[in-house]
């Protein structure tokens, strides 16, 4: 019996094993998502600063990573954000460039040699200006790491004119565009960056002054990713910031110091969730192509968590959406991290207005008991409000009627 049992087995047929579902690249993955007619959107400095700002936002991670535009796709929902730079600045922006770089970068040079020189030689008419183009993002940033470390082993000054830098950023590579960079003699090499908003006796704005300090941070380590592989470099910490001199067009700079904004920058691009774990985590199908109807683009959107804050306001082409939203849901983060963070187990606006009222929560929670208290002391504000406001109209009632009879003896 058993070595019929034996043959039975063996003579049964197998069960076929599942056949692999096939693999999808990231860049495959990232292209469905972006829309396969869709050209990526760049990823810039000022962007990159804002998602390292927020990096708890899976929804900007992806879409940073995918390339989608998201002031295209925010148009597409029915959210278009009012915000942005004006036709009149970029073009004075682009003029003010060039008046800087013009002459080889000789009033750049001048300017960076005052302020950053420290006792190399002055650079002269033989300034190195190694031409960087070549194809595609990925061909200039080869390009641009070759010619960093042919002019750092030459041991001359060298200006490079819009290099093109890459840094991992989620797991997938972003590419990244200065105003310019600088090799000095001794291996250092100096970012800068050129803005239009004017230097008025020698200050400029500080919230300005601290975007661009933030954008020169992310700059600075994308650089220091080439340095690591080329001998005698060295990535400055400090920056060159050029303006306008007061109300003219004539270039002055400014030094400033981005070793904070660098560290905070690369903590919280590691604490970014990689791209292709957020993607995999999408429903099939899922595209932000525009081409799409709002309310898919609107299912495609809610897919991926957000991270709302006021914040965003000023950062991203998607803020309205979300903080739109953000309201309909009652969610505190509406009210500002600050207030999200104090009001601890408490997500929602009714939460925390039912825990004051009483009606909800544990009071020997510290949060229920502060915001009990709160309410109690504003209940106790307005009562006495209230009993003011009643004793200054019978006040004024009291002065009324004897100003009333005041006249009326007059009259007698």
């Amino acid at each position: 019996m058993q070595g019929q049992a034996a043959q039975d087995r063996a003579v049964r047929p197998r069960t076929p094993a599942p056949e692999p579902r096939p693999t999808t690249t990231l860049r495959q993955r990232l292209a469905e998502l972006r829309g396969p007619s869709v050209a990526p959107h760049p990823l810039d400095a000022r962007a990159l600063a804002a998602l390292a700002a927020n990096p708890g936002c899976k929804r900007r991670a992806l879409l940073d990573g995918a390339g989608v535009d998201k002031g295209v796709l925010a148009q597409a929902l029915g959210s278009p954000a009012p915000f942005g730079q004006s036709q009149f600045a970029f073009m004075r922006g682009n003029a003010f460039e060039a008046r800087v770089k013009a002459d080889g970068g000789a009033e750049l040079l001048r300017l960076l040699y005052e302020r950053l020189g420290g006792s190399s030689p002055a650079p002269g008419p033989d300034v190195a200006t190694p031409d960087l183009s070549a194809a595609g993002p990925e061909g200039r940033a080869a390009r641009t790491a070759l010619a960093l470390r042919e002019a750092t082993a030459a041991g001359g000054w060298a200006l490079l004119d819009h290099p093109m830098l890459a840094l991992e950023v989620a797991g997938s590579p972003a590419y990244l565009e200065p105003d310019a960079v600088v090799v000095h003699p001794d291996g250092r090499w100096t970012v800068v960056e050129i803005k239009s908003f004017p230097m008025i006796d020698a200050s400029a704005d500080a919230a300005k002054v601290g975007a661009a300090a933030r954008q020169a941070a992310v700059y600075v380590l994308a650089l220091e990713r080439v340095a690591a592989v080329t001998g005698g470099a060295e990535v400055d910490h400090r920056v060159l910031l050029v303006c306008p001199k007061d109300f003219s067009n004539l270039p002055t700079a400014s030094v400033v110091d981005v070793r904070k904004q660098r560290a905070v920058t690369r903590r919280q691009l590691t604490r970014l969730t990689r791209i292709e774990d957020i993607a995999a985590a999408l429903p099939e199908g899922t595209t932000f192509d525009p081409a799409c109807s709002p309310q898919e683009l609107e299912s495609a959107v809610s897919a991926v968590t957000a991270a709302y804050a006021p914040e965003c306001l000023a950062a991203c082409e998607l803020a309205f959406h979300c903080r739109a939203r953000s309201r309909a849901e009652g969610a505190v983060e509406t009210l500002g991290r600050s207030v999200r963070g104090e009001l601890g187990g408490l997500t929602t606006v009714a939460g925390v207005l039912a825990a004051a009222a009483g009606k909800e929560g544990d009071p020997a929670d510290p949060t229920v008991a502060a915001l009990r208290r709160a309410a109690a002391l504003r209940a106790e504000a307005l009562e006495s409000a209230a009993a003011l406001r009643a004793e200054a109209l019978e006040s004024a009632a009291v002065l009324r009627e004897r100003a009333r009879e005041e006249e009326s003896a007059v009259c007698r």
